[in-house]
């Protein structure tokens, strides 16, 4: 691994200093604490609830509200007084596959699914018009930014539909300039002949709800489009059957007894499911494990717990990151100041796992930099693995999950993962066991997501990861912060993130 940015010498520096471990202060240890069973049991009343209210716990549904309570009553009944943070948030429903054709010059209708999609958020409706290109003729790489400003709309009739390219800004942004411009409809086609319309289903999200259809096209579709679109002579319908509704949703907040409070360690995972399951293991494995590990953390007692740990399950985390970004967004400068790190855990226990630990010294060379401190949290996790002697790989920072408002605000993060809809190589089929070629988790976003749907071993290994790294920053976070309260600025990236939680945004 490379160095985190602070450069090698001032980690030497660091490492010269007495760092307490772990348990240095006399406490038990918080992994062997944390037992399997403890998960098993958080896992089984997740599954209870889902299959009692409408087979999920998405956010803004019975079954995610059911699902706060419970988590809720198990820390009251550990000795903690959790916090409840309401936020407001769109529940989308696709109702049917909508229609997209072709109605001049030529007769043509197009597969849903295969030829388009709809985007999650899509407004309602059945529009028939005109369509009008936007700033096509630029950039036809990822630079493109068709869309992206609104000078691309200049002169744009109102009631036509607006033919856009995908690059550089989020869809959402597409979309809200094009209804400000007057349109009737968007679609969106990819930007090279490999991108696909929408794989798997409703992947690609817009930030909020749109007032008319926006649907997604391919590459060779969309630029067949948009030479009739030129000339004026294209007319398309397109039709989208969906639903928006606005419900408020929850976070949940809970801090140890003991701790310092102006260096606080926050230990996060999202609690929502998607639409389709029950979310055992996204991400009810990450949800479950920090759930155990909180009723066993006050066994750390004061001299292990040096500092404060707020443990958070975010809500609305599928839709876009929702619960995190409004906790982190909302919180007084003041109090941002005061968080120390942010350790994220989302899917532990996939049946075809890596251990991936998260990229904090970005050593895969990412376009998102991660926060000075990230590299120290990541050398926990695998010095910790390697002293079990159990090996692990870095993961991106991507901004897939709960951890990226923290490193849009300047905080140190880290975490463990063991894999979504990627597909395992050879390589690490020889190192990790399991099927080389299928994806780590082949339930992932499926009705299947369910109790068979977990890796026991994995989950167990994780799991014991993410409590030592809780017990060992709990105790000191020197290696990542000096233990000195500052404050931060907003980090400068060079790419926003494709990804934003569940959804492809850009």
């Amino acid at each position: 691994m490379r160095s985190i940015a602070i450069g090698a010498a001032a980690l030497l520096a660091v490492s010269a200093v007495t760092v307490p471990t772990a348990n240095a202060a006399g406490a038990p240890d918080l992994a062997k604490l944390v037992t399997v069973k403890d998960i098993r049991k958080h896992l089984q009343a997740l599954q209870q609830i889902s299959d009692y209210n409408g087979g999920n716990r998405q956010s803004g549904r019975p079954g995610y509200d059911i699902s706060v309570k419970y988590v809720v009553s198990q820390l009251r009944k550990a000795g903690y007084d959790p916090t409840v943070q309401s936020f407001p948030f769109w529940v989308y429903d696709q109702l049917g596959p909508g229609a997209f054709e072709q109605v001049e010059p030529n007769r043509v209708s197009y597969r849903a699914g295969t030829d388009y999609g709809t985007y999650e958020y899509s407004g309602a409706g059945d529009v028939t018009a005109r369509v009008t290109p936007v700033d096509l003729d630029g950039d036809q790489g990822p630079a493109g930014s068709s869309g992206c400003e609104m000078s691309d709309f200049a002169n744009f009739p109102k009631g036509n539909i607006a033919l856009i390219r995908r690059g550089t800004c989020v869809f959402g942004d597409k979309a809200k300039n094009a209804a400000a411009a007057g349109a009737s409809g968007v679609i969106i086609y990819q930007r090279t002949g490999a991108d696909v319309p929408n794989d798997p289903p409703a992947v690609y999200g817009l930030s909020e709800p749109a007032p008319f259809p926006v649907l997604g096209t391919t590459y060779k579709i969309g630029n067949g489009l948009a030479a009739a679109a030129r000339a004026g002579t294209l007319k398309v319908r397109l039709k989208a059957e969906t639903r928006n509704v606005s419900r408020p949703t929850y976070n949940i907040l809970a801090d140890t007894r003991w701790g310092r409070s102006d260096n606080v360690v926050v230990v996060g995972a999202h609690l929502d499911s998607v639409h389709d399951g029950a979310g055992v293991n996204d991400n009810g494995s990450g949800s479950a494990a920090i759930l155990a590990i909180a009723r066993q953390a006050h066994r750390l007692g004061k001299k292990g717990l040096k500092n404060k740990v707020r443990f958070a399950w975010w809500g609305a985390e599928e839709a876009g990151l929702l619960g995190s970004t409004h906790y982190v967004e909302t919180l007084p400068a003041a109090e941002k100041s005061k968080i120390a790190l942010n350790l994220n855990f989302d899917m532990l226990g996939s049946t075809n796992f890596v251990r991936f630990v998260y990229d904090g010294d970005n050593s895969m060379g990412n376009p998102t930099i991660p926060p000075a401190g990230s590299g120290a949290i990541e050398k926990t996790f695998v010095d910790y693995f390697a002293k079990r002697g159990l090996r692990t790989e870095p993961t991106a920072f991507d901004g897939r999950s709960d951890y990226g408002p923290f490193i849009e605000s300047g905080i140190p993060a880290g975490g463990l993962f063991s894999g979504a809809e990627g597909v395992k190589t050879p390589e690490q089929a020889k190192v990790y066991g399991g099927a080389a070629g299928q994806p780590y988790d082949p339930c992932y976003h499926a009705a299947c997501d369910g109790m068979k749907n977990i890796d026991w071993t994995a989950l167990d290994q994780l799991s014991d990861g993410a409590a030592h790294a809780t017990q060992r920053f709990a105790l000191s976070t020197l290696p990542v912060n000096g233990e000195a309260r500052r404050a931060r600025a907003p980090r400068a990236r060079a790419h926003a993130p494709i990804w934003k939680g569940g959804k492809v945004v850009r």
